[in-house]
């Protein structure tokens, strides 16, 4: 499927940035459709936007895929071979309560209308969807496996899981060629300012104090964006995976406060932690069985902790030499 071209949605985000970039440099035209929610600053979508807009072989459209019309996205979805769902309303603990409408629009109905859209379109090869390890939900097993119960703990979880389901519905009744990724806690340069590590290395750049929620046992499975993307492409280029759910995790989780301690280690300072209470929505244990990535994908992740913690350090030390957050 080279050189095909490629929609992405959410594409001045975190991951979805990335993704466009690598396909542009693999070769890839990329589609890329964003509508510049102000979760967090513009200043940085706007500068991820900027460098993508230097290719040749990208679009830029502006578009609320939620407040579309159907027939309006059919015509867009129809310039591409490939979608690749990664626009999302994002965050655990900011999807309860009256934002969770928000949520519902985000990351349930804009999903239907593009999957509606890619069955009238006639045209997609291949349709990706970036899911979160969030569907989970507090599991207690020690590996979280795709072949599991999904129990999500957060209305974000709850959403994703939506989401997901009209996946699989709109694969099992129409035939739209779905694979679903469940990304596990990325990380990596352009994280968003509201997750955890930007926040951690921001606070010691600035000698300011950490809060951590709970009391930084909670295991994560950090994932480089790096790797991430790479699964994504996998998604994309490889056969025998349509219909598919997918973990997409680093598989090496750490304590949080390990994460903490090794993050203060590279920057050669001693943290100044204040733990605070446990917010709702947060689980304990995140840690991704990928030997379906492994099998399916031919995937593995390549970035040790500590070198993509090196990277989105000088990320943000860049970024904040250019005023950006």
């Amino acid at each position: 499927m080279v050189r095909a071209k490629v929609l992405v949605t959410g594409c001045v985000g975190f991951i979805g940035s990335h993704l466009a970039e690598t396909l542009l440099s693999k070769g890839y035209s990329v589609i890329g459709v964003d509508c510049l929610t102000p979760y967090y600053s513009q200043k940085i979508k706007q500068y991820n936007l900027n460098s993508l807009l230097k290719s040749d072989g990208f679009k830029f459209v502006r578009l609320d895929l939620s407040a579309s019309s159907i027939d309006h996205l059919v015509q867009l979805v129809r310039k591409a071979d490939v979608v690749v769902h990664e626009a999302a309303q994002p965050g655990v603990r900011s999807s309860w309560g009256v934002d969770f409408e928000i949520y519902i629009r985000h990351n349930v109905l804009a999903t239907q209308k593009l999957l509606e859209a890619g069955v009238r379109s006639e045209s997609v090869k291949r349709f990706v969807y970036a899911s979160s390890s969030s569907v989970y939900g507090n599991v207690r097993e020690v590996q979280l496996r795709e072949d599991m119960t999904p129990r999500p703990y957060s209305p974000y979880g709850v959403t994703k899981l939506a989401a997901e389901n009209l996946c699989k519905v709109y694969h099992d009744n129409f035939g739209v060629p779905v694979v679903v990724l469940r990304y596990f806690t990325v990380y990596g340069p352009r994280q968003r300012p509201d997750m955890a590590f930007h926040r951690f290395i921001k606070a010691m750049f600035r000698g300011e104090s950490i809060h951590i929620y709970g009391d930084g046992g909670q295991i994560r499975d950090f994932t480089y964006v790096g790797d991430v993307v790479d699964a994504t492409i996998k998604a994309i280029e490889s056969d025998d995976v349509v219909g598919e759910v997918i973990n997409i995790g680093s598989s090496r989780p750490i304590k949080l406060i390990d994460a903490v301690n090794l993050i203060a280690n590279i920057l050669g300072v001693k943290p100044k932690i204040m733990f605070e209470d446990e917010r709702k929505g947060d689980v304990r244990v995140t840690y991704a069985d990928i030997s379906k990535a492994r099998r399916l994908l031919g995937w593995k992740p390549k970035t040790e902790l500590r070198e993509g913690l090196e990277k989105e350090i000088e990320w943000l030390r860049e970024a904040m030499e250019l005023g950006l957050i």
